[in-house]
Protein backbone atom coordinates (compact mmCIF):
# COMPACT_ATOMS: atom_id res chain seq x y z
CA UNK A 1 0.00 0.00 0.00
CA UNK A 2 2.91 2.35 0.50
CA UNK A 3 4.18 1.85 -2.84
CA UNK A 4 0.75 2.36 -4.84
CA UNK A 5 0.13 5.72 -2.89
CA UNK A 6 3.45 7.56 -4.06
CA UNK A 7 2.54 5.74 -7.72
CA UNK A 8 -0.63 7.47 -7.82
CA UNK A 9 0.08 10.77 -6.68
CA UNK A 10 2.87 10.58 -9.63
CA UNK A 11 0.48 9.56 -11.92
CA UNK A 12 -1.81 12.92 -11.01
CA UNK A 13 0.83 15.08 -11.01
CA UNK A 14 2.34 14.02 -14.45
CA UNK A 15 -1.83 14.13 -15.88
CA UNK A 16 -2.13 17.96 -14.68
CA UNK A 17 0.95 18.65 -15.84
CA UNK A 18 0.13 18.13 -19.59
CA UNK A 19 -3.53 19.23 -18.72
CA UNK A 20 -2.15 22.68 -18.55
CA UNK A 21 -2.16 25.21 -21.50
CA UNK A 22 0.56 27.04 -23.02
CA UNK A 23 0.46 30.78 -22.40
CA UNK A 24 -0.59 33.05 -25.43
CA UNK A 25 2.29 33.80 -27.85
CA UNK A 26 2.24 37.54 -29.17
CA UNK A 27 1.55 35.98 -32.57
CA UNK A 28 -1.58 34.58 -31.30
CA UNK A 29 -3.86 36.93 -33.28
CA UNK A 30 -6.37 36.06 -30.60
CA UNK A 31 -5.40 38.04 -28.43
CA UNK A 32 -4.11 41.02 -30.50
CA UNK A 33 -7.57 43.50 -30.27
CA UNK A 34 -6.88 46.67 -32.15
CA UNK A 35 -7.32 47.20 -36.01
CA UNK A 36 -6.11 50.23 -38.14
CA UNK A 37 -7.02 50.82 -41.72
CA UNK A 38 -7.16 52.70 -44.28
CA UNK A 39 -9.98 52.76 -47.18
CA UNK A 40 -8.02 52.25 -50.61
CA UNK A 41 -11.08 52.85 -52.97
CA UNK A 42 -11.82 56.06 -51.18
CA UNK A 43 -7.93 56.65 -51.24
CA UNK A 44 -7.91 56.70 -55.30
CA UNK A 45 -10.82 58.69 -55.75
CA UNK A 46 -9.61 61.60 -53.50
CA UNK A 47 -9.95 61.70 -49.76
CA UNK A 48 -8.48 59.68 -46.84
CA UNK A 49 -10.80 57.52 -44.81
CA UNK A 50 -9.10 55.96 -41.49
CA UNK A 51 -10.36 53.34 -39.53
CA UNK A 52 -9.50 52.50 -36.14
CA UNK A 53 -11.97 48.83 -34.48
CA UNK A 54 -11.19 47.16 -31.12
CA UNK A 55 -12.30 43.96 -31.22
CA UNK A 56 -14.17 43.23 -28.11
CA UNK A 57 -14.59 39.24 -28.56
CA UNK A 58 -14.13 36.91 -31.67
CA UNK A 59 -17.98 37.74 -32.73
CA UNK A 60 -17.88 41.57 -32.05
CA UNK A 61 -16.03 44.82 -32.53
CA UNK A 62 -16.59 48.78 -32.71
CA UNK A 63 -15.08 51.14 -34.20
CA UNK A 64 -14.94 54.47 -35.46
CA UNK A 65 -14.06 56.22 -38.87
CA UNK A 66 -13.18 59.19 -40.43
CA UNK A 67 -13.45 60.35 -43.96
CA UNK A 68 -11.57 63.71 -45.06
CA UNK A 69 -11.71 64.84 -48.63
CA UNK A 70 -8.61 66.42 -50.11
CA UNK A 71 -9.56 66.56 -53.58
CA UNK A 72 -11.47 70.07 -54.34
CA UNK A 73 -14.03 67.78 -56.81
CA UNK A 74 -15.23 65.85 -53.37
CA UNK A 75 -14.79 69.32 -51.08
CA UNK A 76 -17.48 71.09 -52.90
CA UNK A 77 -20.29 68.11 -52.33
CA UNK A 78 -18.97 66.46 -48.63
CA UNK A 79 -16.97 68.44 -46.17
CA UNK A 80 -16.02 65.44 -43.30
CA UNK A 81 -17.72 62.61 -42.03
CA UNK A 82 -17.16 60.44 -38.60
CA UNK A 83 -18.75 57.03 -37.99
CA UNK A 84 -18.93 55.16 -35.09
CA UNK A 85 -19.84 51.42 -35.48
CA UNK A 86 -20.82 47.98 -34.41
CA UNK A 87 -19.87 44.65 -36.09
CA UNK A 88 -21.06 40.99 -35.13
CA UNK A 89 -18.74 38.39 -36.96
CA UNK A 90 -20.18 35.18 -38.19
CA UNK A 91 -16.45 33.52 -39.38
CA UNK A 92 -14.32 30.81 -38.26
CA UNK A 93 -11.12 33.00 -37.43
CA UNK A 94 -11.34 35.47 -34.61
CA UNK A 95 -13.11 38.60 -35.36
CA UNK A 96 -13.10 37.74 -39.47
CA UNK A 97 -15.05 36.32 -41.95
CA UNK A 98 -19.02 38.01 -42.81
CA UNK A 99 -19.66 40.92 -40.66
CA UNK A 100 -23.52 42.83 -40.18
CA UNK A 101 -22.85 46.08 -39.12
CA UNK A 102 -24.91 49.10 -37.51
CA UNK A 103 -23.19 52.45 -37.58
CA UNK A 104 -24.22 56.66 -36.94
CA UNK A 105 -22.52 59.02 -39.03
CA UNK A 106 -21.84 62.67 -38.21
CA UNK A 107 -21.54 64.31 -41.70
CA UNK A 108 -21.08 67.46 -42.93
CA UNK A 109 -22.27 68.72 -46.54
CA UNK A 110 -22.20 71.41 -48.89
CA UNK A 111 -26.01 72.28 -50.21
CA UNK A 112 -26.33 74.90 -53.13
CA UNK A 113 -29.24 76.99 -54.35
CA UNK A 114 -29.56 78.57 -56.85
CA UNK A 115 -31.07 82.23 -56.71
CA UNK A 116 -33.10 83.99 -60.02
CA UNK A 117 -32.70 87.40 -60.08
CA UNK A 118 -35.32 89.00 -62.28
CA UNK A 119 -33.20 91.06 -64.30
CA UNK A 120 -34.01 91.26 -68.58
CA UNK A 121 -31.33 88.49 -68.46
CA UNK A 122 -32.48 86.18 -65.93
CA UNK A 123 -29.28 85.89 -64.20
CA UNK A 124 -28.68 82.91 -61.49
CA UNK A 125 -26.80 83.20 -58.26
CA UNK A 126 -25.13 80.32 -56.75
CA UNK A 127 -24.86 80.20 -53.12
CA UNK A 128 -23.42 77.71 -50.66
CA UNK A 129 -24.19 76.22 -47.35
CA UNK A 130 -22.40 74.03 -45.22
CA UNK A 131 -24.81 71.58 -43.28
CA UNK A 132 -24.30 69.25 -40.88
CA UNK A 133 -26.70 66.37 -40.22
CA UNK A 134 -26.31 62.37 -38.37
CA UNK A 135 -27.38 59.57 -39.81
CA UNK A 136 -28.31 56.25 -39.03
CA UNK A 137 -27.42 53.11 -40.69
CA UNK A 138 -26.68 49.09 -41.66
CA UNK A 139 -23.94 47.85 -43.54
CA UNK A 140 -22.37 43.81 -44.18
CA UNK A 141 -19.48 43.16 -45.63
CA UNK A 142 -16.32 40.70 -44.67
CA UNK A 143 -12.66 41.04 -43.57
CA UNK A 144 -10.09 38.29 -43.92
CA UNK A 145 -7.12 37.97 -42.49
CA UNK A 146 -3.22 37.01 -42.73
CA UNK A 147 -1.62 34.63 -40.02
CA UNK A 148 0.79 37.81 -39.51
CA UNK A 149 -2.26 40.12 -39.01
CA UNK A 150 -3.03 41.71 -42.19
CA UNK A 151 -6.14 42.98 -42.59
CA UNK A 152 -7.94 42.61 -45.95
CA UNK A 153 -11.58 44.35 -45.78
CA UNK A 154 -14.91 44.95 -48.32
CA UNK A 155 -18.05 46.28 -46.55
CA UNK A 156 -20.96 48.52 -48.02
CA UNK A 157 -23.18 50.46 -45.54
CA UNK A 158 -26.50 53.02 -46.24
CA UNK A 159 -28.22 55.38 -43.73
CA UNK A 160 -30.54 58.07 -43.38
CA UNK A 161 -30.00 61.61 -42.22
CA UNK A 162 -32.42 62.41 -39.96
CA UNK A 163 -32.51 65.89 -39.32
CA UNK A 164 -32.93 68.65 -42.20
CA UNK A 165 -33.51 66.60 -44.82
CA UNK A 166 -35.39 68.61 -47.03
CA UNK A 167 -32.09 68.29 -49.36
CA UNK A 168 -32.86 65.30 -51.13
CA UNK A 169 -29.59 65.17 -52.88
CA UNK A 170 -27.59 64.48 -48.59
CA UNK A 171 -31.28 62.25 -47.63
CA UNK A 172 -29.36 59.19 -47.60
CA UNK A 173 -25.86 58.32 -46.88
CA UNK A 174 -23.29 55.68 -47.73
CA UNK A 175 -20.52 53.70 -46.73
CA UNK A 176 -18.03 52.05 -49.11
CA UNK A 177 -14.90 50.33 -48.38
CA UNK A 178 -12.33 48.02 -50.28
CA UNK A 179 -9.67 48.77 -46.91
CA UNK A 180 -6.39 47.45 -45.99
CA UNK A 181 -4.76 47.18 -42.38
CA UNK A 182 -3.14 45.55 -39.63
CA UNK A 183 -4.19 44.18 -36.45
CA UNK A 184 -1.95 44.63 -33.44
Amino acid sequence: MKKILPFILAIAMTMTAFSQEEPASDNDLSIRSNEIKLNALYLVIGSFDFTYEYLINEESGVGVNAFIPFDEDIKDDINYYISPYYRLYFGKKYAAGFFLEGFGMLNSYNEFQSINVNDPGDIFVRTTESKTNFALGVGLGGKWMTNSGFVGEINFGIGRNLFDTEDEDFEFVAKIGISVGYRF
